[in-house]
């Protein structure tokens, strides 16, 4: 009886682990093939996935983007990323790349660079990695925190669910909300 009952346990939580997986993948697919765009500052800084080269261009047009910061690193070679810096070269738009992944920590030095990049690039910006939900979500709460000196809430908002970031404690990109809080001390934030 109690082998029985313990199996049925079983059989449900897999069933349930197995409907989250496919929920939690296809929003991802969803933001790769949307740009998952957002403004976090309108007129200074946008947010989004991967963007091709169309998306680029209407980008541009509409927002006025002047710079891209690639949060993905340089990936010369990858038709993406060679596409990307071709759109941008005959656009002029300043393409700068910076390389984090969503499972490591960012230092403070490294935050710093970011921080600096993002301060003394042409506006406005679009920041992307490939989701647009983990790196660039930390990068535009590192923008929101030491640039633009918003509040730690307003800042930390940016890596929530509603851009695809999944700030739970046993998944790989959690190491970006670890790398803000880490952060909160010397970006000034109150409640550090």
């Amino acid at each position: 009886m109690l082998t029985q009952r313990l199996l049925r346990v079983g059989r449900g939580a897999l069933v349930a682990l197995g409907a989250f997986g496919a929920v939690a993948g296809g929003f991802y697919a969803h933001m790769l093939w949307t740009t998952n765009f957002h403004p976090v500052i309108a007129g200074e800084l946008y947010r989004s996935s991967q963007p091709s080269a169309a998306t680029i261009a209407e980008l541009q047009k509409q927002f006025g983007i002047k710079t891209i910061i690639n949060l993905r690193g340089n990936n010369g070679g990858h038709h993406w990323y060679d596409q990307e810096v071709a759109e941008a070269t005959q656009l002029h738009i300043n393409h700068i790349d910076f390389r984090m992944s969503s499972n490591r920590e960012l230092t403070q030095a490294q935050a710093a660079q970011l921080v600096e990049i993002m301060r003394d690039a042409p506006k406005p910006l679009l920041i992307h990695c490939q989701a647009g939900a983990d790196r660039t979500g930390l990068a535009a709460a590192l923008y929101l925190a030491a640039i633009a000196k918003t509040n730690e809430a307003t800042a930390a908002g940016q890596m929530s669910i509603i851009y695809g970031h999944l700030p739970l404690p046993f998944t790989r990109a959690y190491a970006m909300d670890r790398t803000f809080q880490k952060l909160e001390p010397w970006l000034g934030l109150a409640s550090s």
